[in-house]
């Protein structure tokens, strides 16, 4: 019976120095996963502030992660690959110009919010483009915003059209990735 409990003894303690062992080499695995700048300080550290250290690394990388998916999605978003519900604001507004004889017609539907810097984003091109406007206006309607600009037509016209529309989707998509950014 006394040896029964001497060898039982022995056991546990040789399946205890295993289990110390099998969690030094685990720690010692940990420490290897950590950037080299935080595990060079680690080395005289205790393992409680070892470890903390690991968790504080660990919760930042998850958050940069976080933010890394969001910017992606809102940039697959922008670029008209994804879809993002979520952001309604950084949607690139519907645009349509329309080319009359005596001038053009600018429509753009866009979310509510920000409408007003669309308006006059959109204004700004038309006259950028050497067109006098005659009318600008918007409207609220739900969260969809309307915008009409009407211009007289002050040069050749040929092509006016495409070059306001293809201004007009420069800057939006210039300013959608400068508010992902």
């Amino acid at each position: 019976m006394e040896a029964s409990r001497v060898s039982a003894r022995l056991d546990r303690k040789t399946v205890e120095k295993n289990r110390r062992i099998h969690m030094k080499a685990l720690y010692a695995k940990l420490l290897s996963l950590l950037p080299a700048s935080a595990s060079k300080e680690s080395v005289a550290a205790t393992l409680p502030n070892q470890l903390d250290e690991a968790i504080n690394y660990i919760k930042a990388t998850q958050e940069t992660l976080e933010r890394m998916k969001k910017r992606k999605k809102q940039l697959m978003w922008c670029a008209g690959i994804g879809k993002d519900e979520e952001n309604t604001c950084l949607r690139m507004p519907k645009m349509e110009v329309q080319d009359f004889s005596s001038g053009l017609r600018v429509i753009a539907i866009s979310s509510t919010c920000d409408h007003q810097l669309k308006f006059s984003e959109a204004v700004r091109i038309v006259e950028a483009e050497g067109n006098e406007i005659i009318t600008a206006s918007y409207a609220v309607i739900g969260d969809a915003t309307f915008h009409t600009v009407e211009s007289m037509a002050t040069g050749s016209g040929i092509g006016e059209a495409d070059k306001v529309l293809e201004g007009l989707k420069y800057a939006f998509r210039a300013k959608l990735i400068r508010e992902v950014m």
